[in-house]
């Protein structure tokens, strides 16, 4: 057997994994083989999406499920024993694992990532290959796990056989449980909204209630839909066991408790129900979306916490808090894991977003009343200048509202108007008044379901009872709402695609939990990613250093374009996982909106003074047309632009090009790796406006090369002798190859699979073809000498 002509898959079978199993390894409990521990990134071309290919570790080492130790990379026999390394590394670091090893099935490569070892990589011989206990030993020594202490770490998770932790979540529960373990009683876990929170936080209290060091657990939050939300999915587990506070009555019964934290404290000491428990009762409580005020000295969940302050407390939260008054990590500590809105878009478990910026120019501008200004009550308008700040809140300006609801509704037009959108008003009048803006502008789709259009405030019961429908996949109605607090967080709106900013955000966490909004991703439903308009110029926050996925790209058509981005022109991408486009240039007017007076969700309705204006036009100002790169710059730049540089990043010059296609056995591979790279062969040959193939558009997009189109590619091969080297029968097939490659843009003709359609069935079945070449070998190799005649030049 020749060891060099094996595949990469070879190797592992027949070497790699026959030595791991000799040193005593499980390999069906102990051992996966090609696991993709991220699902890939979203890329986004207009209204195009494609994946990315997510990163897949050849074996990966568990001492228990979900508690894994080691990796190992592999790699053909043409490659050394440590080529997989530096790859291995990378991923050995997302896993959060020490040990790492890379083969090509004649040794391993050891790298130990404890710091402990003398010699930090060595070479082993396939008998060397450590056992798990082995390695289970090492890594407690590097942990300094006790024996007390490794009984808890190595608690099972819990597994109902259909749903496994996701690499990062696996990364929070092993590292909180460790510290739990270790006696740290204040934790801090930062995952992004959409990722699993409440999940990971099921995982932890589960293995240290079953390990017996938390016997009785109290899960606070502060919205009645996050506790039934834990209750009936990621805490069902718990059954019997599990209770949640209602109704304002404690039963001490029970061992794991939900519970609203306004449902079990208030103004007085008799409606502080949590007071009925003994302050040694509970010894966990778990705080989800911890930023919303336990951090705050004053605050009603401090009480709560202060109260049973020898039990162990985790806060959980998309986005700690830190100002003055509120500091998360100064009540719960530096997190013990974090994982970003950057990260999660990166690794293809959060969608990536557009932003869609509409700049209005009272905003910019401001406006002041001229001296006695009246507003349309007869309430005479204090004299000053009236900015963006004040819109909606001391102001209202009623054009300004329905050219609001207009962009919006065009929006939805251009896109499609049944996308679930969520906008974020200033308080509960303004969404009450946007309401009505939607609804005048929508009234046909209103007029066959008044459900199309609706408010979901604190205020408003017959809004909050939809809310269900809204954030269900399979409910068509609501489909627009007008909300101002009550959906910022724990709100799971899975299929949201539209988030609307027309609410002053100056708090980076909350900017944070809105956008959080949109990040989840739902195949069935196709949202892969989502659109933010913004009026208030919220997402500045993108620039802000705290902020950890920065958009990408700026778009603002010419005035009198529309307000969505075009699918093609002037829409490029970078490589980046989000996308922002800003709209402006586009002048309306606007008929006047009733407005009242209101106060903001969840809070006391306010009498503050709120002048009405009907007679003020609003306009959209300003045009450009930016990205930001790479490097967080903004600059300008086309789809072709962007395609330009992408590949002369992997290929400095047309001959490099030209080099790599010739020698490449299947151009699709080639063509693969550049779609990787964000490059769109589809929607760039559209702005190109010619039927060239990825080769020409590469050859005259990236390098300034005449292109030639698929058909005159095909002429150029038959009015050759080419065929004349072949007899009629193999003649036939080729012609009819280069025929599905003229007419119907068949770019892959080197897969076998092509045999299997029409006309090429008509030749008979796969086998029958190849014959006609005298064998496999045979048909490949003409096959590709005719994709040579068809790429000779690119020119």
């Amino acid at each position: 057997m020749d060891k060099k002509a094996l595949s990469e898959r070879d190797i592992c079978t027949k070497f790699i994994s026959p030595a791991i199993e000799r040193a005593g390894w499980d390999m069906q409990a102990q051992l996966r083989e090609e696991v993709y521990i991220t699902n890939g990134r979203i890329m986004v071309r207009g209204r195009m999406t494609k994946r990315a290919a997510g990163k897949r570790v050849d074996y990966i080492l568990y001492y228990k499920p979900n508690i894994p130790i080691a990796i190992v990379e592999a790699k053909d026999n043409n490659h050394r024993v440590g080529d997989g390394m530096q790859q291995a590394l990378e991923y050995a670091e997302m896993i959060d694992v020490p040990f790492v090893f890379s083969s090509n099935g004649d040794a391993f490569l050891a790298h130990d990532r404890t710091g402990q070892s003398q010699e930090v990589e060595r070479e082993i011989q396939p008998d060397q290959f450590p056992s798990p206990r082995e390695l289970w030993r090492r890594y407690c020594t590097y942990k300094g796990l006790t024996p007390e202490i490794e009984a808890v770490v190595a608690q099972d998770y819990y597994s109902d056989g259909r749903r496994d932790a996701r690499y990062y979540q696996a990364n929070a529960v092993n590292r909180a449980v460790e510290a739990v373990a270790k006696g740290q009683d204040r934790l801090l876990l930062v995952m992004a909204t959409g990722t699993g929170k409440t999940y990971t936080a099921f995982q932890i209290i589960w293995r240290l209630w079953k390990a017996g060091v938390k016997k009785r657990i109290l899960f606070l939050a502060d919205r009645n839909i996050l506790i039934d939300q834990a209750k009936t999915n990621d805490f069902k587990p718990f059954g019997k066991a599990m209770t949640k506070i209602r109704n304002r009555k404690v039963n001490k019964a029970f061992e794991v408790y939900l519970a609203l934290y306004q449902a079990i404290s208030g103004t007085d000491e008799q409606a502080d129900i949590f007071k009925q428990f003994s302050p040694d009762f509970f010894d966990l409580i778990v705080v989800d979306e911890c930023h919303r005020g336990s951090a705050a000295d004053n605050s009603a969940w401090r009480v709560i916490l202060d109260y049973f302050s020898s039990a162990t407390q985790i806060g959980l939260t998309a986005t700690p808090k830190e100002t003055a008054d509120v500091s998360t990590t100064h009540y719960f500590g530096e997190p013990v894991y974090t994982y970003s809105l950057k990260q999660g878009i990166e690794d293809g478990f959060l969608a990536p977003y557009k932003v869609v910026r509409v700049d209005l120019d009272r905003d910019l501008a401001g406006w002041r009343p001229e001296r006695g200004k009246v507003d349309k009550f007869g309430e005479e308008i204090r004299d000053r200048i009236y900015n963006q700040r004040d819109f909606d809140r001391t102001l209202v300006l009623e054009q300004r509202t329905t050219l609001v609801a207009r962009k919006v509704t065009e929006f939805l037009k251009a896109t499609d108007r049944f996308d679930k959108t969520i906008v974020f008003c200033e308080d509960i009048d303004h969404a009450a008044r946007m309401r009505q803006a939607l609804v005048n502008e929508n009234g046909d789709l209103c007029a066959q379901n008044r459900k199309y259009v609706m408010q979901i405030t604190g205020d408003n019961d017959e809004g909050k009872a939809e809310l269900d429908n809204f954030i269900h996949p399979e409910e068509r109605y609501p489909v627009v709402v007008t909300t101002s607090k009550l959906l910022t967080t724990g709100v799971d709106a899975q299929t949201c695609k539209v988030i609307v900013l027309d609410q002053n955000i100056r708090s980076m966490s909350e900017f944070k939990q809105i956008i959080g909004r949109g990040t989840r991703i739902h195949e069935d439903t196709g949202k892969l990613f989502f659109t933010i308009i913004d009026f208030r110029k919220a997402t500045e926050h993108f620039a802000d250093p705290d902020f950890d996925g920065a958009p990408v790209q700026i778009y603002e058509p010419e005035e009198g374009d529309a307000i969505a981005p075009p699918p093609i022109e002037d829409d490029p991408l970078s490589g980046e996982p989000s996308l922002v486009l800003e709209v402006d240039g586009m002048g309306a007017g606007a008929d006047g909106i009733m407005g009242s007076f209101g106060g903001d969700d969840g809070g006391e309705r306010t009498k503050r003074v709120k002048y009405v204006v009907a007679d003020v036009p609003v306009y959209v100002v300003a045009e450009r047309v930016q990205y930001y790169g790479k490097d967080g710059k903004l600059i300008t730049e086309s789809l072709k632009d962007y395609v330009r540089n992408a590949v002369r990043e992997e290929y400095t010059s047309l001959d490099a090009f030209l080099k790599t296609w010739s020698e490449a056995d299947r151009k699709r591979a080639v063509v693969k790796e550049l779609e990787e790279r964000g490059v769109f062969f589809e929607e760039l040959a559209r702005e190109v406006g010619k039927d060239f193939s990825p080769f020409d558009l590469v050859c005259h997009v990236a390098f300034d090369r005449p292109a030639l189109t698929r058909k005159e590619r095909a002429k150029r091969v038959r009015d050759t002798s080419y065929f004349a080297k072949y007899g009629d029968a193999a003649r036939a097939v080729l012609d009819a190859l280069l025929t599905k490659y003229a007419d119907e843009g068949v770019d892959d003709i080197e897969d076998i699979q092509m045999l299997k359609v029409q006309p090429l069935t008509g030749f008979g079945t796969p086998v029958e073809i190849i014959e006609r070449f005298g064998g496999k070998d045979a048909y490949v190799k003409a096959v590709r000498e005719l994709e040579d005649a068809l790429y000779q030049s690119a020119s």
